[in-house]
């Protein structure tokens, strides 16, 4: 079973976040241009939730909202499930399902090292499964 922090050393550290006194279309914006589905909102600094593509669709373009005047903490989620280095891809797996949520920070202790999307334990997992099927190829015909 690979560690989250396995996946973190593939994809990468990299956290984008943004102020929750900003608008949403700043964050709309920012994830566009980084290629990322969800951002870190924060305040002083510190993570206080998230804000995904999903929670624009439903709560700013299905309610007609304008994403030019509407703070982003006023759309975010604000309970915010995280998981550490040391779990597993198959841990982090079962509380995203469980939780029905697409992204999930990362602590180590108080600090915020990392964001992993559900795609990413997808890719950890086939990775991890082409590996097991080749190592049992390599043995068969051994």
């Amino acid at each position: 079973m690979s560690s989250i922090k396995q996946t973190l050393e593939q994809k990468g550290y990299d956290v984008w976040s943004i102020d929750v006194d900003q608008v949403v279309l700043d964050a709309i914006r920012l994830m566009a241009e980084k290629g990322i589905g969800a951002l870190v909102v924060t305040e002083h600094e510190k993570m206080i939730g998230v804000i995904t593509e999903r929670d624009y669709a439903r709560k700013i373009a299905l309610k007609g909202r304008a994403s030019s005047n509407t703070n982003i903490r006023d759309i975010m989620s604000d309970t915010v499930f995280y998981a550490s280095p040391d779990n597993t891809v198959e841990e982090c797996m079962a509380m995203m399902t469980e939780k029905r949520i697409r992204h999930l920070p990362i602590m180590e202790g108080d600090k915020l090292i990392g964001l992993i999307s559900i795609g990413d334990l997808v890719k950890a997992k086939i990775a991890e499964q082409k590996f097991l099927i080749d190592q049992l190829l390599h043995y068969i015909h051994s």
